[in-house]
């Protein structure tokens, strides 16, 4: 092994490099600068953002489409975001009436309104189960956060401030280890509860019921009733760009159209960052590394996929059920058992009959988003990874089928196969939206199951990305629990800076 010296104090025209500016590649720039240091971004697309662009498809005039996320309720609750304080830069996040609706083919859809009352009235006999657990870890949801959130190597703080802290700890694992076992069904009595926390918990595109998922629907479901799933005013790019202004005022640089294949195409700095895949920084540092290191992060494994399609509309989707209109997220996959066995088919490398499939209108929260009577809508299905298959018709059908008449309204669309995921964003390998299985093993070793995860063994270079703990999501705090590790080991400062408005 060769190792990568750092280079002395003083050596190139920066202190630190970040390779990839997806919002953990901002937030760890965006703490070196505010920390002092000369910091530069190197980006290959031509664009900033990573999976949190928001662009103009060329689908109508006007309209613009987030390419990966689109709605954001980790923003509004991350404590990154949360320090940096994005109303305060003039970042709006609206929330809608409903954060999540599950629209089913027989009986009324359960929604997931903002009001934690209202959803557990419409919930029937399952409504006092809904409060005393969801509810209760709304009430406590910075504690749940930071549960979820933390570096998986350290103790929340949140669970040392507050006598609540343990009970509320014990509330959340017991519905992880409830909804992640075949126990699933016992808590819930009524299909339409189970498939409203089954929806959510979706989102991490893993075998349902298991573990991961179930902390993912808790953690999400928990924040329905908390801050919401808000929508960032102007699309996704809001965020970024509020990340790169700060950069830059505080002496950063992005540089866009500059792909790092290896790490010659790296200037000399003290500190490089990746905010890349585990498999890329292997490649980048191809035989600098540990042995043992790189055939690790060689090894870490990608997830299931996500294949995506914009569409343009001429009006509102005509739901069948009018109140799943006004969530901000449509999780379409029908009953518990039917998401269940959708997933298990994506699991075992089979496109599914149905893909359980997510939709969001952002216009209904926030209404500038449409141009001269037209609209995006946001979709994308779960899918094998690495399918080739254009998902146009199969998320076309699925949302027809709780929304007869919708196709009528499609003026343009534009599917992207798993398979192509990766044009936009290298970082979406075959579709894997994650960057890596979300397992609640893979969740703890990612992407090695070391004390420091972030760490690239003694050279100087260390990744920040979602294949490190806390994982998936836009909340950066994969980048901001690098950052700080990046300030302390290479440069001596071990006092996190101040993020906000005034520092």
């Amino acid at each position: 092994m060769s190792a990568i010296p750092p280079s002395p104090a003083g050596a190139g025209t920066v202190d630190a490099v970040v390779v990839g500016s997806g919002p953990n590649g901002l937030a760890a720039a965006v703490t070196l600068a505010r920390a002092g240091l000369r910091v530069q971004v190197l980006e290959a697309q031509d664009s900033v953002g990573g999976g949190s662009r928001t662009l103009d498809l060329g689908l109508a005039p006007g309209i613009t489409h987030d390419l990966c996320s689109a709605v954001h309720p980790m923003a509004l609750a991350s404590p990154f975001f949360r320090a940096f304080d994005l109303p305060g830069r003039g970042v709006e996040l609206a929330v809608p009436e409903a954060s999540y609706a599950q629209p089913l083919d027989d009986e009324p859809a359960a929604i997931a309104w903002h009001d934690l009352d209202r959803t557990a009235d419409g919930l029937g006999v399952d409504g006092p189960m809904w409060r005393r657990t969801l509810g209760t870890l709304a009430e406590h949801s910075e504690l749940v956060v930071d549960l979820a959130l933390g570096d998986k190597r350290s103790v929340p703080p949140a669970l040392l401030r507050s006598l609540d802290g343990l009970p509320v700890a014990a509330l959340f694992g017991a519905m992880v280890g409830t909804q992640g076992s075949p126990a699933w069904d016992l808590p819930l009595r009524t299909e339409r509860a189970r498939a409203l926390l089954t929806g959510v918990a979706a989102h991490a595109i893993g075998p349902l019921p298991s573990l991961a998922p179930a902390a993912t629907g808790v953690l999400l479901g928990s924040l329905a009733h908390a801050g919401g799933w808000p929508i960032p005013v102007g699309g996704s790019q809001a965020l970024v760009d509020a990340m790169v202004t700060d950069l830059e005022a505080h002496g950063g640089q992005v540089i866009t159209g500059h792909r790092v294949r290896t790490w010659r195409d790296v200037p000399p700095a003290r500190a490089v960052l990746l905010d890349t895949t585990a498999g890329a920084a292997a490649d980048i540092l191809a035989n600098r590394l540990p042995a043992g290191l790189e055939r690790r992060l060689r090894r870490f494994r990608h997830g299931n996929a996500a294949a995506k399609v914009d569409f343009v509309l001429s009006d509102p989707v005509p739901w069948r059920d009018a109140d799943v209109g006004r969530a901000g997220t449509q999780h379409l996959g029908g009953t518990r058992e039917q998401m269940a066995r959708a997933e298990a088919d994506v699991t075992a490398g089979r496109m599914p009959a149905r893909p359980l499939t997510l939709v969001s209108d952002p216009s209904v929260a926030d209404p500038s988003r449409i141009h001269d009577g037209l609209r995006p809508l946001w979709a994308y299905a779960h899918v094998p990874a690495g399918d080739p298959t254009d998902p146009t018709e199969a998320v076309t059908a699925q949302i027809e089928r709780f929304a007869p008449g919708f196709r009528d309204l499609i003026v343009a669309s534009r599917g992207v196969s798993a398979a192509d995921m990766s044009k936009h964003n290298p970082s979406l390998v075959g579709g894997d939206i994650a960057m890596g299985r979300v397992t609640m093993w893979d969740m703890v070793a990612r992407p090695t199951a070391r004390w420091d995860p972030y760490r690239l063994g003694g050279t100087g270079w260390y990744l920040c990305s979602a294949a490190t703990p806390p994982g998936p999501g836009v909340h950066s705090m994969s980048g901001w629990h690098a950052a700080r590790r990046v300030l302390s080991r290479e440069f001596g400062i071990q006092q996190a800076p101040h993020l906000g408005i005034a520092g």
